[in-house]
């Protein structure tokens, strides 16, 4: 049987593909695609038509222009995919501006004449969703009994934790910050993950995309706890962007603050991508919640607490 030829353009799917032992399938990837970090050696068939090295503020402002202007804020390379010869390619259809959408692949590949690749989009809103997509492409790519002992493997370390977590009685109010200007609070599947880390998310709705969050709205609930988690944003990267956070009215007296409780964590390389690594970004969230009763090592690689 030929092993299919595969290209993912989009990070969650390439982590997907290589955490079900597919690696050597990939024949391309999108720009963003760097874990394993073994795939960084694959070619790009995908770049942004923005400068992502600027402050949120502008890359915001930048991202809306091109959406209100009916524009794309990514590049397909078609000549680069077909000469690339897949017989899959992965992408998404839930965010426009998160990757290469659903219908500029389409359009990429409406003109080839060679080959005719299947193409598979994804769209998890929750957690259930990331589950099923695994299995998605694990039957896409005929070996469906390795989805299944993956997703089993997925569910089982995180019905471990949400089982400790709910032995502990204590449950502070937190707030995920996705994007810091403007403000925005994490949704999907990041609520679920902080209830099952034993938190009680405040913004931001299971299954529902992320909302603008309004700072008025953050003093009135004034959380215990506020992680940031910017998407597409590193560690590095997050902690120099946070001052703009801190310039918030009214920020210095907020509980999470003066109880030197704010958080920052690698929201690149976790909470914003829908795939395997959703459970590590579960542990990170059960250590920074309830430091006393969770270690799992991540702090200082993947989160660190704001000086």
């Amino acid at each position: 049987m030929k092993k299919p030829r595969i290209i993912s353009l989009l990070p969650s799917c390439t982590e997907i593909v290589c955490a079900l032992g597919l690696a050597d399938r990939l024949v391309g990837r999108s720009h963003e695609c760097d874990f394993p970090p073994a795939v960084r050696r694959l070619p790009a068939c995908t770049a942004p038509k923005l400068d992502s090295t600027t402050t949120s503020g502008e890359i915001d402002r930048d991202v809306k222009t091109l959406v209100r202007n009916a524009l794309s804020i990514y590049r397909v390379d078609s000549e680069q995919l077909n000469g690339l010869r897949p017989d899959l390619i992965l992408t998404q259809s839930q965010c426009a501006v998160c990757a290469v959408s659903l219908p500029e692949v389409e359009r990429a590949v409406g003109g080839w004449i060679e080959s005719a690749p299947r193409i598979l989009s994804l769209a998890p809103n929750r957690l259930a969703d990331v589950w099923s997509d695994i299995q998605r492409v694990a039957d896409a790519v005929g070996v469906p009994e390795r989805g299944h002992e993956l997703v089993r493997q997925l569910r089982t370390r995180v019905e471990v934790i949400a089982d400790q977590a709910r032995s502990i009685v204590d449950r502070p109010s937190v707030a995920c910050v996705e994007w810091l200007e403007p403000l925005m609070a994490a949704g999907n599947w990041v609520p679920e993950l902080v209830e099952l880390a034993g938190g009680m998310n405040i913004f931001g709705e299971a299954g529902r995309h992320s909302p603008w969050l309004d700072p008025e709205a953050v003093r009135r609930r004034d959380p215990e706890i506020i992680a940031a988690m910017p998407c597409g944003f590193d560690l590095v990267r997050t902690r120099r962007e946070m001052p703009v956070a801190t310039r918030m009215t009214g920020w210095d007296n907020l509980r999470a603050v003066t109880n030197s409780r704010v958080y920052l964590t690698d929201g690149n390389q976790y909470f914003n991508r829908p795939g395997p690594r959703l459970v590590e970004s579960l542990e990170i969230l059960a250590e920074i919640i309830h430091p006393d009763f969770f270690h799992f090592n991540h702090e200082g690689v993947a989160w660190e607490k704001l000086p």
